[in-house]
């Protein structure tokens, strides 16, 4: 049960990063927005979407789940921050959604890093 609930947690995780590429990758009006008024566009919004890539990839993989994941919340704890702080909550008129979004993703990669914490090598049980 708990592989299937991993797998079901991890794919979610990585469908919400992958579709976002395509705003990111092609120049979307939103991203550059949102890049531009945190002084990271264009290139900060083509790097952070190539993390998200491989993060997105990373949890998929068996044996780089933990990597994924970690990555993962190092990307959306920016993201929330970078709402917190410079952003708000509310971007563009979108209710807010994108934040929500933001924190749904790091909860859920929080118990993927639970459910996997035996694979953090500094984890492991001798």
């Amino acid at each position: 049960m708990k592989k299937q609930i991993s797998f079901i947690l991890r794919l979610l995780v990585a469908i919400i990063l992958i579709q976002t590429l395509r705003f990111k990758f092609t120049a979307h009006p939103d991203s550059v927005y949102i890049f531009s008024k945190v002084d990271l566009e264009p290139n900060g919004r083509i790097i952070i979407g190539v993390f998200e890539l491989v993060a997105g990839i990373l949890l998929l993989i068996p044996k780089t789940i933990y990597i994924g994941a970690l990555l993962t919340l190092g990307i959306i704890g920016g993201a929330i921050v970078i709402h917190i702080t410079k952003l708000g909550i509310i971007v563009n008129n979108d209710g807010g959604v994108l934040f929500g979004t933001a924190i749904i993703t790091f909860i859920i990669t929080l118990i993927i890093l639970f459910l996997h914490k035996e694979d953090i090598p500094s984890f492991k049980h001798k």
